[in-house]
């Protein structure tokens, strides 16, 4: 087996668990915690939360009545699945943090693109506030997304010119 089969593996296994744990985590929630209810674990500033959107990321577009709401973002999500997916297979030649963090891209992603698909809305559980501000709630795929972006950005502005520009 060659090197590039071997980093795709484990690519492709890196989206799968955070596919997996996000299925988990999102069960337990829904099983566990009343919608709308939640459990404080830090007071003042960490509860775990059970919220369903029916929106994008962080609740855009959750109150649009348009009845093709769901199909935009279904059909937004495969697009991206499809880039995400060619550009890692394109890139699985080494282990990279682009690597990684287009694999964590692709688990987030499914994650989502799933619920949307079963069940019309992701399930949020995550909250984070101080006061009266808080984020909006978000789970395990949103954070594998968030992270591999912040990869890629990490990559990108880290990376180092080609030979040839150095030299000019």
């Amino acid at each position: 087996m060659t090197d590039t089969h071997v980093m795709r593996r484990f690519h492709f296994l890196i989206a799968l668990a955070v596919v997996l744990l996000d299925r988990a985590t999102k069960r337990v929630v829904a099983q566990n915690i009343s919608l709308h209810d939640g459990l404080q674990v830090i007071p003042g500033f960490f509860r775990i939360t059970h919220v369903e959107n029916r929106g994008a990321a962080f609740g855009l577009f959750a109150d649009s009545p348009s009845e093709w709401k769901i199909a935009m973002l279904v059909l937004f999500s495969v697009i991206a699945l499809i880039v995400v997916s060619a550009l890692l297979w394109r890139n699985s030649h080494s282990m990279t943090t682009t690597g990684i963090g287009l694999a964590l891209i692709l688990g987030g992603a499914l994650g989502n693109l799933w619920d949307r698909l079963m069940n019309g809305r992701v399930v949020d559980f995550l909250l984070f506030y101080v006061g009266q501000y808080q984020w909006p709630a978000f789970n395990v795929a949103d954070s594998a997304i968030v992270v591999g972006a912040g990869l890629l950005v990490v990559e990108i502005l880290l990376a180092k010119p080609p030979a040839h520009e150095e030299s000019v």
